[in-house]
Formats: C-alpha cells, structure tokens, sequence
C-alpha cells in the first residue's frame, strides 16, 4: 500500500509523461468517434442518444487533457461541452452551423493534440472558434456569432497576446520576439501584492514543469510598490499561463506583454548597467542579416505602411495557419499498434484451446510405455513446456498491473484539492493486482469521474471538517482486488456521503418517479440518471451531471456493475465489479456425484473431512458447522444444482471453507480432484448467465467443468 499526500499547499509533482501515448491514442479516437456522430447527425431531429456521446468525446478529452496540463485543450473542449450542455437538454435548437462550429473544433484539437505530441509549429489559434461557440451558446445566429468572434480576433495571429499591459493592447503580434525554436519572449509583471513572496511560486513552476520555458528576473529579486517583473521564454500560449499563475496569483494581478529590452521599464528605480536592471538586448536577429526575408525583427521604417501591410497579409496568414494546423493534425500519430479486443480475445481463446489440447494429449499419454514411445514421451514433454511459456506471452499481452492506472490520479488530486482549497490524502491497494488491458483502457475515464467526485462532492471544506469532529485532511481511498471470478475496484472517501433527501427532492425537481418508499439502494442508484447531478454550479469540475452517467454506460458495456453504499455524514464506497472475460487461472476441482466444479484457489481457505453430527440445523432451513468456534454457513452443492446420484448413497464428503467479501463460507462436496490451471471460458458469451456460475473450463478428458462464483455463493449464504 503506498500512501500520498496532497494538499491546497502543493507538493511533489509526479511525471505524467509515460501515461502520453495513452491519452493522446485514447483523445485520437475520442475525436474519430465524436467527428463520425456530428457528420451523421440529424439537426432536424436530433436524437438525444446521440448528443450525449458528443458531449462525453468532448469531456472525456477534457478530462485527461486537464490531468495532463494541457491547458489549451482543456479550455477548447470546455466550451464545447458547455455548448453541447445546453443542446442536450434542449435549452438550444442544433443547426447546422453549429456542428461546422464543432467540427472546426475538432481539427483545432487535432492540431493541438499533435503540437503537445511532439509535432511542433505555432501555437494553434482558437480565440475565433471561442468566440463563435461563446456567441452559440448565448443563443446568437452565425452572423451575430461570426461578428462576435471576429472583432477581437482580427488583430491575432498565430500566437495570441490574451493580457496586454495598458498601451500595448493595440500592438501587432508580431512585435512579440521570438527565439530559433519559435519560443515567444515576454515580459511578465505580477501585483501588486500583498505577499510579494508568492511570486516564488510561479518561478517554481517552470522548474517543475518541463517545457514551459525559463524565467528570469529583471527586478533584481525585490519587489517594486508590490510589482515583481520577469522575463519569459516560453512555447506556451498566454491563455496556458494565465491558468498556471492563477493557482498561486490572483488571474487580475498577471500582465502579460511583449518583452522588449527598451520597454520593459523605463528603469524602475534602477540605475543602467546596475545588477538586477533589466538587460536591452542589443541583437535580436538571433543571426540573421537586418531586413533580411525570415528575420525576427526586419527593418520596417515606415510604420504605417507596415501595419497596412501587416492587414492585408492578415486573410492568407490565416490560411497558412490553418494549413499548419492540418498538417500537424495529420501527424498525429499513435506510438503503439492498436488492436482490437476482439482480435486480442480471439488469440487469447485460441491459446487457451492449444492448453486444453496439450492437456488431452498429456493425459492420453500415461497409458502408453515411455520406453517404446520415448521419442513422443520426450515430444509431449517439450510441447507442455512450449505450451506453457506461449501461454504466459500471451496473456501478458493484456495485463498490466493497476498501479499504471492509480499512479494517474495523484497529480490530478494534488491539482484538484488546490482549486477547492481542499486538503486531500490519497491511499491506494491492490497496485499489484492484474488487470486486462481492455478493461484499464474502458475503467480509466469512469475512475478519473468517481475520484473528481469523492474530491469535489464528498470530501467537505477543512473548516467543515473540523468542526465535525472530523481531521481536515479528507481521505479518498482506491482498492483493487480479485473476489470470486470478479475484479473489484473501489473509491472510497470519508467525506459527507449522499443525502437520501436531496436526492429525493432533486430527482422529483427533474420529473422522476422517486417515491418515500424507494430503499437506500435505489435511492443512492438515481446518481446513475443521464444529466442527473447536486452541484447547485456548474464548474469545470462537475455539475452537468455526466460523471456518474459514464461510469455507469462503460461498465455495463463490460456486463459489469457499480454498487454505491454510502453513510450520510460518514462517507461513500463506489464498488466496480467486472466479471471474467477469458483468463487462465489456478483452480481447485472438487466432485460432486460424477459432476466437477473448479473453486478459484484464491479464494479457498481450508478443507477438511466431515464427521459425526457435525452440521447444525437451525431455523427449521439453515445448517452451520463449527470451525474453531466459529459457526459458519454450510452450502450444499448436491441440493444447489440438483446433482442426480442415480441411486448412489452420499458420502459423509468434505467440506471446503471458501472466502469473499470479508465472509466465509462452507461448501460440501464429495471429493477433492486436485488443482491445476484452467483456461477460463465466459459461459455467458456462450450460452447465458447462470445463478452462482462465473464461467466454465473444459477438462484434460474433455468434460466441461463450472467454475464457480464464490462471491455469489457467499451472498447466498446470507439470505
């Protein structure tokens, strides 16, 4: 179990950089997906089905775009989503104008995406499209919207200035020097503040984050009349920047302006040449002969005439930049070769075929004299051994340990408690446990929404916690664990819980059947509703209602659940149960009558043998046996599955003690096989569901054997 800490305060910064390729292929096909939907869509008719995967593209990118700071994506994909909000639930009529709008989007976030990926070139330009999704989402036509957006955006090039210093709003972009690898250079000033202090924070930044660029500062390190000033180097657009200062320093006190070494100050107290005085840099022309085709700064004499120049070239610099975009969008590329599931499935099953295979032929093989047949004994030896290894090969295709998917969160955590000044401890188990490849990639985004919501909805203010007894660092809990067949995987937080009563009153406000006769476990189910959500705002964090509504769509397409239990004032577990797909597995096969059963080896205890008067009967029903003074639960497997005996007498048999769910539970049968692999089938898949079973195997002779659910089979136990 590894324990980490975060806290409004900051602290360590964990390297995301090996979890890129898995956003930027997920994002990828988040954008294939949601650009298909939009070019099928009916505007006429909409269906709601429809929008709602729209709108979970959109957040699902912005989910991870978020996670990964990529500050530019996440506020393109906000504001779409705002926009998809408002078609959703009917506020706004879809036209077609609106899905060019998001289309557009869409190549923008490509190009992004390819830019954050390692493609290169400009910063892309959205200040338009933000413009024109703004105007939408207020209700206004394409001409209004177009009006909208393109007065701000006439004087932006590729590298928007956001904030300008007073006097400077009117300058060209193109005053913003930049260096060889394109980096602008800029002047930053912060303040006035209170705390002049807090501009070390900002300065840390660019030491922790790789690739924003460098600071330095040009006021000696002392504050100004509560000014600090600095020169930046950086890549990142000022829309980027503002969303990074504004974690540490009020957005109001950040001015950002194009740096310039007779601009910058007029001396601030400083005498020239003193150390600390803002440094002119006498040659710009990072080598480039004056007025020479590419350089930084050529001459340009007549100011005027330049600026008109400067409008006239406006229309095809455009079209460059959107040339640039899709080139980058096109380069776009995955770093891994992505299969499908079925495909991966379809080895997977093919490899547990060849075990099942080698199996018969080993078994086969006893009869025959290892003398005489030494050359096919010395075959079938080498042919077990290769089956072996080909099978650990393969199954390790798919599994990857869950600390590849907790070690995601406690950036985004640390992150996420400072924006809600909140102080939040993250505990993770289970990191070890294996998961399938396919199942990390589907519960990823459902886990990334459970755990926003423990921070956001359940885990309460310091102050608020304090004051009920409560220590004002929150826990939030994630758990992973094999139990009976199923992998569990749990967020739990000690924060307020769910209130049965604002549920109530939330979904009767939204027209739902929500009577005072439902049960908790319906109640706490209500969460799953599509647009269902408490936040009385929405925020960039929750409040469209869409978390729970994921989690639950991804999971069932799995034949999974979620079961929530929650304690109002306590806390609230969300438990994520998905079944077996195709694994192989250590099994333990028990008889009973001529049928076999596989229990999971994991999950049995002990056994031992049957004696006289033994197994109590209570309740008239109920039967228990004593272990070491403790009384526990007997199932018959013989009555469970109404084994025929065909006239057999049963034996006293043996019982199996098995564990799950924090209960025990003792099975009857009549005799224990022995343990062995078994290649996991979803019976399911097959045939259909069956009560207690979570799958099937076939045998070395060619029977087919259940496995069993010994999760199910304690539940059982207890009604």
């Amino acid at each position: 179990m590894s324990d980490t800490s975060f806290d409004s305060a900051g602290g360590a910064g964990i390297d995301l950089s090996q979890f890129y390729a898995v956003f930027f292929e997920e994002a990828g096909e988040n954008l294939a997906r949601m650009e298909q939907l939009l070019l099928a869509i009916d505007v006429a008719a909409a269906d709601d089905e429809e929008l709602n995967a729209i709108f979970r593209c959109a957040h699902s990118i912005k989910g991870g775009a978020a996670t990964f700071g990529f500050a530019d994506v996440a506020e393109l994909t906000h504001q779409m989503e705002t926009l998809l909000d408002k078609l959703r639930r009917h506020e706004l009529q879809p036209t077609a104008a609106m899905v060019d709008v998001l289309l557009q989007s869409g190549d923008a976030l490509s190009a992004q995406l390819a830019r954050h990926q390692g493609a290169g070139g400009d910063p892309v330009d959205t200040g338009e499209l933000l413009g024109r999704i703004r105007a939408f989402t207020r209700g206004e036509g394409l001409s209004a919207a177009a009006a909208d957006a393109m007065a701000p955006a006439a004087p932006v090039a590729s590298a928007p200035a956001l904030v300008s210093a007073p006097g400077t709003a009117a300058e060209p972009v193109e005053d913003v020097p930049v260096t060889l690898n394109g980096e602008r250079i800029l002047e930053l000033v912060l303040g006035p503040l209170e705390r002049p202090e807090l501009a070390a924070s900002v300065i840390e930044l660019f030491s922790e984050i790789e690739g924003l660029g460098t600071i330095q500062a040009v006021d000696g390190g002392m504050a100004q009349d509560g000014l600090r000033r600095f020169k930046l180097t950086t890549g990142s657009s000022d829309s980027d920047l503002l969303d990074l200062f504004g974690f540490h320093v009020a957005r109001e006190q950040v001015n950002l302006r194009p740096w310039s070494g007779e601009r910058v100050s007029p001396g601030y107290g400083f005498h020239a040449g003193a150390p600390g005085s803002p440094i002119r840099e006498e040659d710009p022309g990072y080598g480039f002969f004056e007025a020479a085709p590419g350089a930084p700064h050529a001459a340009t004499p007549d100011a005027p005439a330049a600026a008109a120049a400067a409008r006239a070239e406006a229309p095809r610099a455009a079209a460059k930049a959107e040339g640039k975009a899709g080139n980058a969008a096109a380069s776009l590329e995955a770093a891994t070769i992505r299969v499908s599931v079925e495909k991966v499935d379809q080895l997977i099953n093919l490899m547990g075929e060849l075990v099942i295979t080698q199996a018969m032929l080993a078994q086969n093989s006893r009869s025959i004299d290892p003398v005489l047949y030494q050359s096919l004994v010395s075959g079938l030896t080498a042919l077990d051994r290769n089956t072996r290894d080909l099978q650990e090969a393969v199954m390790s295709i798919r599994m990857i340990p869950m600390q590849t998917v907790f070690s995601r969160f406690p950036r985004m955590l640390r992150d996420l408690a400072s924006k809600l000044d909140k102080k939040v401890e993250l505990v993770t188990q289970g990191e070890a446990t294996e998961l399938d490849k396919g199942l990390v990639e589907k519960i990823t985004d459902p886990l990334t929404h459970l755990v926003r919501n423990s921070c956001d909805h359940g885990i309460e203010l310091p102050a608020e916690r304090l004051a009920k007894g409560k220590p004002e660092t929150g826990t939030i809990t994630l758990a992973a664990s094999h139990q009976g067949g199923s992998i569990v995987i749990e967020v739990r937080d000690d924060g307020k819980g769910l209130s049965r009563e604002k549920l109530l009153k939330k979904a009767r406000e939204r027209g739902l059947h929500a009577p005072d006769s439902l049960s908790d476990g319906e109640v706490w189910n209500l969460i799953f509703e599509p647009g269902f959500s408490t936040a009385e705002v929405v925020t960039d964090v929750s409040g469209r209602g869409v978390g729970m509504d994921v989690v639950k769509k991804n999971i069932a397409a799995l034949g999974g659940t979620v079961e929530i239990d929650s304690a109002e004032g306590h806390g609230m577990r969300v438990a994520v149960r998905l079944p077996l797909t195709l694994a192989i597995m250590d099994g333990m096969s028990v008889g009973v009558g001529e049928e076999v059963y596989i229990l999971p080896l994991s999950s049995v205890v002990e056994s031992f043998q049957v004696g006289e008067n033994v197994v109590k009967t209570i309740g008239g029903s109920g039967r228990v046996v004593e272990v070491r003074d403790e009384f526990m639960p007997v199932l018959e497997l013989e009555r469970l599955f109404a084994v025929p005996r065909h006239g057999e007498a049963a034996p006293n048999g043996i019982m199996v003690v098995i564990e799950a769910e924090g209960a025990r539970v003792a099975l009857r049968v009549d005799e224990l096989l022995g343990q062995q692999q078994v290649v996991v089938k979803n019976l399911e898949a097959n045939y259909r569901k069956v009560d207690d079973i979570s799958g099937a195997t076939i045998m070395g002779d060619g029977r087919v054997a259940l496995i069993l659910d010994v999760a199910s089979l304690v539940r059982r136990s207890r009604h």
